[in-house]
C-alpha cells in the first residue's frame, strides 16, 4: 500500500516510517513541517530507500495537503502530526489549537475530498487513521484503566486540543462516512525521543552531571509503551482495524515517575558508571509540580489484543535498558539538538 504519514519526522512518526520501510513492502510518504521537534536525522536509515519520500509541508496548508495527497494517492493516511508537549501547551496554547484542531480539520477535509473521488476497491480500502493520546481521558484514581468508552475529561491545553481533534475525526466518520480509525496510546519512550520529554531529559542531564528534576513528589503514574511496539500497533490497526472503531494502545507498564527516573539511573550505573563511583540517583531533585498535573494514566489494551492480535513485546525493564544504551551510542544525534534547539530548560511554569 501507499501510506501517507503526517508528522513522520517526529518521535512516533519516524518510528512508524522506519518500521514500515524495514518490515513491510508499503510505500511511505512523510509529510512534515519540520518544527523544532521534527528531525530528518531520525530517518537517516531510510532516507535513500526507493519506497520512501519526504515532502515538507504544514497540515494547516490545505493546498499543499491536497497537492501531496493527489500526487501520492495513498490508501492510508496515518495522521500523527501534532504539537505534543504538555508543558509547552501551558506556556503557549495557541500553537496547539492551530496544529491539533485546525490542522486536523484541514487534513479531514482534504481526505474526504480525495476519498469521495475514489471508486470501487480503492474507495473501499481507504483509511484515515488518527493517532491520539490517553491524556484525553483525564486522570485516574488508584484503580481502574482507560478503555475505549471512557468519557473524555482533558485537563491541559494539549489534551484538550487532542480531544477536540478526536471528536472531529469521529464526526467526519459519522457525518460524511469517511472510513476513520482512532488510536489512543499511553506514554511512548525509546530511541530518537526529543530531549524535552522525561526519559531522554533524565538520561541527558544525568550524563551532564546536572540535577534530575522530578515534579512534586514523583508519585504521578504513567503507563509506558516502547515506541517500536507502538509502531507495530499502528500498522496492525490501519491494515486490519474496522472503520469507525477506536483502539487503545498501552504497554502494560505502569510506573511512578520517581521509579522511572530511578530505573534510568540504575541502567546508567551499569552501562556508564559515574567517575566517582556513586549512583546517578544522587542527582535526583524534586521541583515544584506543573499546573494541573494528572495523577495517573493506565490503558486497557484488551480490545486491540482480542480483535487484532497485537500486544507489546518489550518489557519496561528491557525497553529502558535499550533506550539508555541508544542514547549512549548516539550522542551526536541529541547533542546537535542541544546545540541548536533546546537546552533542557524547565517549561510549563506559567498558567496561560
Amino acid at each position: 500500500m501507499r501510506i501517507l504519514v503526517t508528522g513522520g519526522a517526529g518521535f512516533i512518526g519516524s518510528a512508524l516510517v522506519r518500521h514500515l520501510i524495514a518490515e513491510s513492502e508499503h510505500e511511505v510518504l512523510n509529510y512534515d513541517k519540520l518544527t523544532y521537534a521534527g528531525l530528518l536525522s531520525s530517518l537517516r536509515a531510510v532516507e535513500n530507500n526507493s519506497r520512501y519520500r519526504f515532502v515538507q509541508g504544514d497540515i494547516c496548508d490545505a493546498a499543499k495537503v491536497r497537492e501531496t495527497i493527489d500526487g501520492f494517492r495513498p490508501q492510508v493516511i496515518a495522521h500523527l502530526a501534532a504539537e505534543s508537549h504538555v508543558d509547552r501547551s501551558i506556556d503557549g496554547p495557541g500553537d496547539f489549537v492551530q496544529t491539533n484542531l485546525v490542522g486536523t480539520f484541514a487534513m479531514l477535509q482534504e481526505a474526504l475530498r480525495y476519498w469521495r473521488a475514489l471508486e470501487g476497491d480503492g474507495r473501499a480500502a481507504f483509511r484515515f487513521h488518527h493517532i491520539s493520546t490517553d491524556e484525553v481521558f483525564g486522570s485516574l484514581g488508584e484503580e481502574g484503566q482507560f478503555c475505549e468508552t471512557t468519557p473524555y475529561d482533558p485537563r491541559s491545553p494539549y489534551s484538550a486540543s487532542k480531544a477536540g481533534s478526536d471528536h472531529l475525526v469521529r464526526a467526519w466518520g459519522h457525518t460524511y462516512g469517511l472510513p476513520v480509525l482512532v488510536t489512543n496510546c499511553s506514554n511512548n519512550y525509546g530511541p530518537h525521543h526529543f530531549p524535552e520529554k522525561l526519559i531522554p531529559l533524565i538520561i541527558i542531564r544525568a550524563l551532564a552531571g546536572e540535577p534530575l528534576p522530578v515534579y512534586g513528589d514523583g508519585s504521578n503514574i504513567r503507563d509506558w509503551l516502547y515506541v517500536e511496539d507502538h509502531a507495530r500497533a499502528l500498522r496492525r490497526v490501519f491494515e486490519a482495524g474496522t472503520p469507525g472503531e477506536t483502539y487503545n494502545v498501552g504497554g502494560n507498564a505502569e510506573r511512578r515517575n520517581i521509579d522511572v527516573v530511578r530505573a534510568i539511573c540504575a541502567a546508567l550505573d551499569v552501562l556508564q558508571p559515574r567517575a566517582d563511583g556513586t549512583s546517578y540517583a544522587s542527582q535526583i531533585t524534586f521541583v515544584a509540580d506543573r499546573p494541573g498535573h494528572d495523577q495517573r494514566y493506565a490503558i486497557d489494551a484488551g480490545k486491540i489484543r482480542r480483535e487484532l492480535g497485537w500486544e507489546p513485546l518489550q518489557s519496561f525493564e528491557q525497553g529502558i535498558t535499550a533506550t539508555v544504551r541508544w542514547y549512549l551510542d548516539n550522542r551526536a544525534w541529541w547533542q546537535e539538538i542541544l546545540d541548536r534547539r533546546y537546552a533542557t530548560e524547565r517549561l510549563g511554569l506559567t498558567t496561560a
